[in-house]
């Protein structure tokens, strides 16, 4: 009875902590994971499973976001259907969001402000190490023999100014309820996110 009553108690405590999950590896592990506040996810330390956090998707995507994981296509003819619904895909159905397959209002509120706000703090320290890069090439720079970086540090300062904005588009997105301005938001942002992470 005392071994149920602690498992049932750790179960209620890593559901509780919003910095805890289980292992999602569909095989069966017990592991509790702590999460890295990025989204993209950590392998297991018991089983090597590498899980994504910010989806319910049961494997890490990186570099696909979770919206593009709901959106599946037959290799062989084509056809478009979410993944979590297992319905076709329409103009009307463009991200899990929307899916049928999310049980409440409030959990859809809940999880978009997660991924949101993820997504937020992840461009915020990329800016801030593009930041710190471009202090360290400034420092190495001013060496005598050193030649001039001036393209990094310019590389350095397109990559802040991207993150910005890119951070900011998404606390714009979070905000706004006009769908159609918000599918050339994402589209745009989708589009800068690629060539900054090109970059």
């Amino acid at each position: 009875f005392l071994l149920q009553y602690e498992k049932a108690l750790l179960r209620g405590y890593v559901e509780c902590c919003s910095n805890l999950t289980w292992c999602t590896n569909p095989q069966g592990c017990d592991q509790i994971l702590l999460k890295d506040g990025l989204g993209y996810g950590a392998a297991c330390s018991k089983c090597s499973w590498i899980s994504c956090f910010s989806c319910n998707f049961l494997e890490a995507h990186y570099p696909a976001s979770c919206s593009h994981m709901s959106h599946m296509t037959c290799a062989k003819c084509n056809h478009g259907f979410c993944w979590r619904c297992l319905k076709p895909w329409r103009p009307t159905h463009k991200d899990y969001y929307n899916c049928s397959a999310m049980v409440s209002k409030a959990a859809w509120q809940e999880k978009r402000f997660q991924d949101y706000n993820e997504r937020c703090t992840f461009h915020h320290h990329a800016r801030e190490f593009a930041m710190s890069l471009r202090n360290r090439v400034s420092s190495i720079s001013e060496m005598p023999k050193i030649r001039t970086l001036t393209f990094v540090l310019e590389a350095c300062k397109v990559l802040e100014q991207a993150r910005k904005v890119l951070a900011y588009s998404c606390v714009y997105s979070y905000y706004n309820q006009d769908t159609e301005s918000m599918d050339i938001v994402e589209q745009q942002t989708e589009s800068l996110e690629l060539h900054t992470n090109a970059l």
